[in-house]
């Protein structure tokens, strides 16, 4: 059960115009399904002929523990791991799309301005706002990769042979485990890396109060442990490693909003 304090402030959230515009915004999706899903089925049929390559450079002797050897067991592994890896680039394209979509619908929905009319606010113009959010939304989703590649892998990667090796197994692994291993934790750093753009548009845009936001901060935490178990391989050093950018960007979202608050320019009275 939610605490008194949780409650009141998912309450405060759905009667705020975060509340109206979520509504709006399931209503809209609706609507456009056939857009996301064709923008998905572009994004799968382009990036299907390029997976072989990708595979073929993720297992290159270079890129491998020590004394790790990769196998098929089965026909279709191969193409079962192109399919997943082409069908998480057409979600991905789908996520920026979406995130755009939230940007320039918050701005022109009817709860959120009048919250703006109310607060006697200025907001930037929506064409460098929209190119400032797309531009984001891909700068964090390419230092996701980084962290993902650069950071988490050759750490788990090696932590995890030493394990199995200590103990005299021997390291062969399927392809589609290993592939799907690093595609996992990439697809997760990839959302994890969003929390920013996300925060800081629902503050900016007065979808919901620094205040609502706060009171809920236990259950973003919560939620950044569900988004690592779901995502992440079924470790507990993996689910930790993946969760805490989301908590550090969201608290330092949180940060940066309350310190330019004061910045922003108030409309004439």
């Amino acid at each position: 059960m939610l605490s008194g304090g949780a409650e009141d402030s998912i309450n405060r959230l759905m009667a705020s115009p975060g509340g109206a515009l979520l509504t709006s915004l399931q209503q809209a999706v609706q609507r456009h399904f056939k857009v996301y899903a064709a923008l998905f089925l572009v994004g799968f049929v382009t990036s299907f002929p390029l997976t072989a390559t990708v595979v073929e450079w993720l297992i290159s002797g270079d890129r491998l523990p020590s004394g790790v050897d990769i196998i098929v067991v089965s026909p279709v592994e191969f193409l079962f791991l192109q399919l997943r890896m082409a069908a998480s680039f057409g979600l991905f394209l789908v996520g920026v799309v979406f995130v755009m979509h939230v940007a320039i619908r918050g701005r022109h929905h009817e709860a959120v301005q009048a919250r703006i009319a109310e607060l006697n606010l200025v907001l930037p113009r929506p064409g460098p706002t929209t190119v400032l959010t797309a531009l984001s939304v891909v700068i964090l989703a390419l230092a996701g990769v980084a962290y993902a590649w650069e950071g988490l892998t050759p750490l788990l990667l090696a932590y995890l042979t030493e394990d199995a090796q200590g103990v005299g197994l021997s390291t062969e692994w399927r392809l589609s485990g290993y592939v799907g291993f690093i595609l996992s934790l990439v697809l997760a750093s990839v959302i994890g890396f969003q929390t920013p753009v996300i925060t800081t548009l629902a503050l900016r845009l007065h979808i919901v109060e620094r205040g609502v936001l706060r009171g809920l901060r236990r259950h973003v935490w919560f939620a950044a442990f569900v988004l690592g178990a779901l995502l992440s391989p079924p470790d507990p050093l993996s689910l930790f490693l993946v969760a805490l950018p989301v908590i550090v960007l969201f608290e330092a979202a949180l940060a940066v909003d309350g310190w330019i608050r004061d910045e922003t320019p108030k409309a004439a009275p």
